[in-house]
């Protein structure tokens, strides 16, 4: 078992709010527990029984909580199944097995049939879109439509071990420059849910621990099993990923790829509902 909190008081402290933030859900929910070969794993479930399933896919240092500003517009068309990814600071197992690109496609599978469901469309973001990579190079015939926000596996990571892990090292005045790197420097309007949900994020990074390795990279012949539409949304500023080569990588090797790149933006993309939306509904 992973050690992803640096104490009980740390981890107690963080759910508890994760836990109040999930009692605000924007639309109606409910909450499942599904067994895998990993341990077990939360699920934040809303909108309509019938709809078509969406399955979403949080980035490191994350939970459910990451959607709550994306799922309004997209819950009134998808049956919407939030998952917390293992080994990070939400309510599913806090096994962390090592960056392999079978084990977490395995995982996610076990997610998927524990869910009931046959054939979906993902949302995922960061760390989020590695795992939807991982699973949909390994069941492509599973997947309707994919959308990647930021993904990684597809470009190096590498500058964020000069830029981001020195300043996280220096108390919260680097923590705040920290976040100004993967959030940017302007931030919306501050309602009182996007107080709560930076005062989550916050006390997330005082508390828990970053996963240190590398995401490994997808191969080219992985990435030609990507058959079903791909939308990918990247910013030009991005302190995590290297985005111009994930870029040219989507561009040079799948079939039907969209990409929205947006050369201003830092790691954390404001304004990508409706533009994901756009592409999960288009005929």
């Amino acid at each position: 078992m992973a050690d992803i909190f640096k104490s009980e008081r740390g981890r107690e402290e963080v759910l508890g709010r994760y836990l109040k933030f999930l009692d605000n859900w924007p639309v109606r929910s409910e909450r499942r527990r599904v067994p895998t070969r990993q341990g077990e794993t939360f699920v934040l479930v809303c909108g309509p029984e019938k709809a078509p399933p969406l399955v979403l896919i949080h980035g490191a240092l994350g939970n459910a909580a990451m959607w709550k500003f994306d799922v309004p517009a997209w819950a009134e068309h998808f049956r919407i199944y939030a998952v917390d990814v293992i080994g990070e600071p939400g309510f599913s197992a806090p096994s962390r097995p090592p960056l392999n690109i079978d084990v977490y496609a395995d995982w996610l599978e076990d997610v998927i049939t524990g869910l009931g469901i046959e054939r979906i469309s993902i949302v995922g973001e960061s760390l989020g879109g590695w795992l939807a990579l991982a699973y949909a190079t390994r069941r492509p015939e599973r997947v309707e439509r994919l959308a990647l926000i930021v993904p990684g596996g597809l470009g190096n990571q590498i500058r964020f071990l000069y830029t981001v892990l020195p300043l996280l090292l220096l108390g919260p005045w680097g923590a705040r420059k920290a976040g100004e790197l993967i959030y940017g420097k302007a931030r919306p309007a501050r309602s009182e849910d996007a107080r709560e949900f930076f005062d989550l994020i916050s006390l997330i990074a005082r508390h828990c621990r970053l996963r240190m390795e590398k995401l490994p990279l997808f191969g080219d012949a992985a990435l030609r099993r990507l058959t079903m539409p791909v939308f990918a949304i990247l910013g030009g500023k991005d302190v995590l990923i290297d985005s111009p080569v994930t870029k040219r990588r989507l561009k040079a090797i799948l079939p039907d790829v969209t990409i929205d790149y947006r050369p201003d933006a830092p790691h954390v993309i404001q304004n990508r509902a409706a533009p994901v939306l756009a592409f999960l509904r288009k005929q």
